[in-house]
């Protein structure tokens, strides 16, 4: 017969120790809003310093940005104030820069109507790119800021600017209810906020080309376009950042291209890349590349050597709260009744 086996005799102190239930680690959500992350900022910031570090290569690419840049400033002709201090908020190249000292029809530059203008990047590359250009004297007065990263908030006292302007940029951010606030916030009383966004079904060619080559190739789809906001989603947003006076219209813009190729080698020149959290890491196959390319001739192109591709642009405006706003009556103060007015002479009563 084995005799027992003896475990090692434990003092009282350690046999207490023990006995106490293990430490429970309990899981808290951070304070504010939650926020959904879509966007790898990080990933998004290298494109953009890459694309600018080309600087021929990125200026022969500036056409879609300079479009939208003067569309956005034409809207400041209906502005009829002058303007000391301006942020051009996601600056780029400081396209609105430039596009603010173009001469307009039977009127002085806009640059006239502004004392200061801030232009304000995250990518120092592409913010001093044209530094040196000849548009920049012809601005009254002109600074350069370079942003942190988009988590971090922006770095302007409140009530800062006159009127706060963003052209091509705002489709990057992650958390776009929170940049909403922090323009409202850093906007004067009664300032207008401009923008111009890459949004709805923007390049919906090369989506559904992409998706239809993925599902016949591998079986499935992914995620090779980024994904972008609602038109129908801007103005409730908007409201929610404590804007007022509203206006949302979208406009789309055409552009021409000999093939897939030239256009995504177009948008990889822009800094415009994929940068969804979701994308596939390794890229895009050759076979998928080529089979996308002949689903975009044949949907697409109508029989034609181009390839059209669609840029939805979403343009808003939005004031911030100041007294001498013109405000709706309140619930109940009509005088007059639409049913009368809409009623046909003649016709008889019910």
């Amino acid at each position: 017969m084995k005799p027992a086996s003896l475990r090692p005799f434990l003092p009282r102190s350690a046999i207490r120790r023990r006995l106490l239930p293990p430490s429970r680690h309990h899981a808290i959500q951070a304070p504010g809003t939650p926020m959904l992350q879509v966007f790898n900022d990080n990933s998004k910031h290298l494109q953009r310093e890459r694309a600018a570090a080309d600087v021929e290569g990125s200026r022969k690419v500036d056409y879609l940005r300079d479009e939208v840049a003067s569309r956005l400033c034409e809207r400041l002709l209906d502005i009829k104030r002058h303007l000391s201090s301006v942020l051009d908020l996601g600056a780029n190249a400081c396209n609105i820069g430039r596009a603010l000292t173009v001469p307009v029809p039977e009127s002085p530059p806009l640059s006239t109507r502004l004392s200061h203008l801030t232009s304000a990047d995250s990518s120092p590359t592409l913010l001093h790119r044209d530094a040196s250009l000849p548009f920049n004297s012809l601005l009254p007065s002109h600074t350069r800021a370079t942003l942190g990263p988009p988590d971090q908030p922006l770095p302007f006292e409140p009530q800062s600017f006159n009127a706060v302007l963003s052209s091509l940029s705002l489709h990057w951010v992650n958390d776009l209810p929170g940049m909403l606030s922090q323009i409202n916030r850093i906007l004067k009383p009664d300032s207008p906020f401009l923008a111009a966004m890459l949004g709805g079904d923007s390049l919906f060619e090369l989506r559904t080309s992409l998706q239809l080559a993925d599902l016949t190739l591998r079986g499935g789809v992914s995620t090779h376009v980024s994904p972008l906001a609602d038109v129908r989603d801007i103005g409730g947003l908007l409201t929610k950042a404590g804007f007022k006076m509203l206006t949302v219209d979208v406009d789309d813009i055409i552009v021409d291209y000999p093939n897939i190729f030239a256009l995504m080698t177009d948008l990889q020149a822009m800094g415009e890349s994929n940068a969804a959290l979701t994308r596939e890491p390794r890229g895009l196959r050759r076979d998928v590349m080529a089979a996308a390319e002949a689903i975009y001739r044949e949907l697409h192109a109508d029989g034609g050597e181009s390839m059209p591709a669609t840029f939805r642009i979403i343009y808003m405006i939005g004031w911030t709260e100041g007294e001498n706003q013109p405000r709706p009556l309140e619930r109940g103060t009509g005088q007059l009744n639409i049913k009368d007015i809409l009623e046909v002479p003649g016709e008889l009563k019910s």
